[in-house]
């Protein structure tokens, strides 16, 4: 995707649904419309393990390990590892987050959501008394902190952490947004801060793994790692890939989704006064929030193991695929006018948390949060407008969500 089309991508993804499966590169295909997408994420021929992949990243063959080395070099990550490997991971990780083994996980946060939420607006309202300035950035000082203290908890990370963790992960997510600049000194400079936070949070996660090895605690990374289930316990490596992928994933989606349903209810005019009326139109609203606004743009690359048919078009085995999930959303053979805000939608089985055995291993809990969130915001948050509409966004092609999003209000209610 061009640099330009990033704040706004919409209508460069209208133009690509025209041909629903397009070839833009040899070997490299992308799958903008809604049935078409459904079909290749339940479509057990394609693969997200490059390793499988004939040819390789994008048609390139790959350099070729001895086992060993291979094994060595691996993303041991379920996101990007195939069944029958993917559904032993992602049992062990399972069962100690939600039903059948722990059904009680997600739902003993819902207090710990809310009181979050109230202690983050009492210091909005604290700071609007003090300086009697009525505005918040709902990133910094509210979507952002609900979520990472959740993954933080859930996962049994020290909360003392956090602060540096939120920096390893903002250094990432800023060198990824790099963009034309890349090759200047700053945007050069951006990338090396990256590596740098990269290596250090992987240090972090490999200390956190061989503690938890060493002396059992709380939370689900400990669990997984001491589990007596059928398919026993996960090893280091896996536990390492892992909890960096759900604690990054676990928090970062989530934050964008709270801060884009905000945006998005203000920026439609009789929508804010509505759910806060009508509390019980809000998961139905959230809903559509991920259908309009997705938090992922993209599903993690994959590609075609034999030749696919899909949409009229022949994906050559080997070819890499990209699927554009916010695409698909916005299909008018799936969504009537699905560039509307419509609240009140019904038949809304939208790709924003994915589909298919990759399907967002946190979904249920991300449900949790945002609706909560969301609903002690219209509660206690008199008359907000947005300050600056758009806001700044991130230019990252797969995760999309506003870096800042400026609110002015008129009170804080207790």
């Amino acid at each position: 995707m061009k640099f330009a089309n990033r704040p706004d991508p919409y209508p460069f993804y209208e133009e690509l649904r025209r041909t629903p499966v397009a070839k833009v590169s040899d070997k490299t295909y992308v799958v903008t419309g809604y049935p078409e997408v459904l079909a290749l994420v339940h479509d057990p021929r394609i693969s997200v393990d490059v390793s499988r992949s004939p040819s390789g990243f994008f048609g390139e063959k790959l350099v070729q390990l001895d086992p060993a080395e291979a094994a060595q070099n691996r993303n041991w990550s379920m996101l990007v590892t195939d069944p029958p490997e993917h559904d032993v991971m992602r049992r062990q990780f399972m069962r100690h987050f939600g039903p059948p083994h722990t059904p009680d996980l997600i739902p003993s946060m819902e207090g710990f959501v809310v009181d979050k939420a109230n202690e983050l607006l009492d210091a909005a309202a604290k700071r609007a008394k003090d300086s009697g300035s009525h505005r918040m950035d709902v990133v910094e000082d509210f979507s952002y902190p609900i979520p990472v203290s959740v993954i933080f908890r859930v996962m049994g990370a020290p909360i003392e952490d956090e602060p540096k963790f939120h920096g390893w992960v903002t250094d990432f997510m800023q060198a990824a947004d790099v963009g034309p600049e890349r090759m200047s000194p700053e945007g050069q400079a951006a990338i090396a801060k990256a590596n740098q936070s990269s290596a250090e949070l992987a240090a972090w996660l490999d200390d956190l793994v061989e503690k938890l090895i060493r002396e059992p605690g709380p939370g689900l990374l400990s669990a997984a790692l001491h589990d007596d289930g059928p398919d026993g316990p996960v090893s280091a490596r896996v536990a390492k890939a892992n909890a960096l992928l759900l604690m990054i994933a676990g928090h970062d989606t989530t934050v964008n989704t709270i801060t884009n349903a905000v945006m998005t209810l203000l920026r439609n005019p009789g929508s804010w006064d509505l759910l806060r009326d009508n509390r019980d139109l809000v998961p139905r609203a959230v809903e559509e929030v991920q259908r309009l606004q997705g938090a992922v743009q993209f599903a993690v690359n994959r590609w075609a193991m034999t030749d696919i048919e899909v949409g009229g078009t022949r994906i050559p085995a080997g070819s890499a695929v990209f699927l554009v999930l916010a695409a698909a959303n916005r299909d008018p053979r799936r969504f009537p006018e699905p560039d509307r805000f419509d609240p009140m939608r019904q038949d809304n089985e939208h790709l924003g948390f994915g589909s298919g055995i990759h399907t967002c291993f946190g979904g249920p809990l991300a449900r949790l949060e945002i609706n909560l969130a969301l609903e002690v915001f219209l509660r206690r948050v008199k008359s907000p407008r947005l300050v600056v509409d758009p806001p700044p966004y991130r230019h990252n092609q797969v995760f999309r969500g506003p870096r800042h999003l400026w609110v002015d209000f008129a009170e804080i209610t207790d």
